[in-house]
């Protein structure tokens, strides 16, 4: 067995404390989870965090948490609405490994187990299993541009629906992709998730 990730541990501890604040990131980096939301790289700031303190990542993230929430205290302290029960616990995930099959932090998510499980410790709410049986579920949502926070988003090719993932905004969306992969957040406006983007759905209750 490996050792615990010390990145992977940093990114959740941050997370964690993010969460227990309130605040919610509007998107993160296609990255993989040791980097999932620390690397985020804009004009000017270095594509890689390998040669950063701790210290000086933490500052990097909570300058990038700042800028997407964005809001005033008093909306910080709001109580969370529905939707952002959904996308905080997604995100609390980030991180956790693929696993075909799987259901659980602990063991580990495929793409339809990591969407039923967040909305279902979210909000009470019980999904299909698969995929393609979540694509047939809520309101229909037919095009990127009427995506919403909280949305289910739908992969495929052929007009089939074979991978999920929940729309968190700014054209993000976090999933559990595939072996190999944690729990991460892409982009569904280009590259290989936008070619294969096929519809959204609104879940009724969020």
């Amino acid at each position: 067995m490996t050792g615990r990730n010390p990145n992977r541990t940093f990114t959740r501890w941050i997370l964690a404390g993010v969460l227990a604040l309130g605040a919610l990131p509007a998107f993160a980096q296609d990255a993989t989870a040791t980097a999932a939301v620390a690397a985020t790289t804009e004009a000017g700031r270095p594509a890689s965090t390998n040669s950063m303190s701790m210290s000086d990542r933490a500052l990097m993230l909570a300058t990038d948490i700042n800028r997407l929430v964005g809001g005033s205290r008093a909306e910080a302290a709001t109580p969370p609405n529905r939707v952002q029960s959904v996308l905080s616990r997604a995100l609390a995930l980030l991180g956790t490994p693929y696993r075909w099959g799987g259901t659980s932090p602990e063991g580990g998510f495929d793409c339809s187990g990591l969407v039923g499980y967040v909305f279902r410790n979210a909000l009470g709410i019980e999904l299909p299993r698969v995929s393609r049986e979540m694509a047939k579920t809520g309101e229909l949502v037919a095009s990127k541009a009427q995506l919403v926070k909280g949305d289910l988003v739908f992969f495929g090719k052929s007009g089939t629906v074979d991978h999920v993932g929940i729309y968190v905004g700014d054209g993000k969306f976090v999933h559990a992709p595939r072996t190999g992969r944690d729990v991460t957040v892409s982009t569904l406006e280009t590259g290989y998730w936008g070619a294969k983007f096929l519809q959204g759905r609104r879940v009724a209750g969020i």
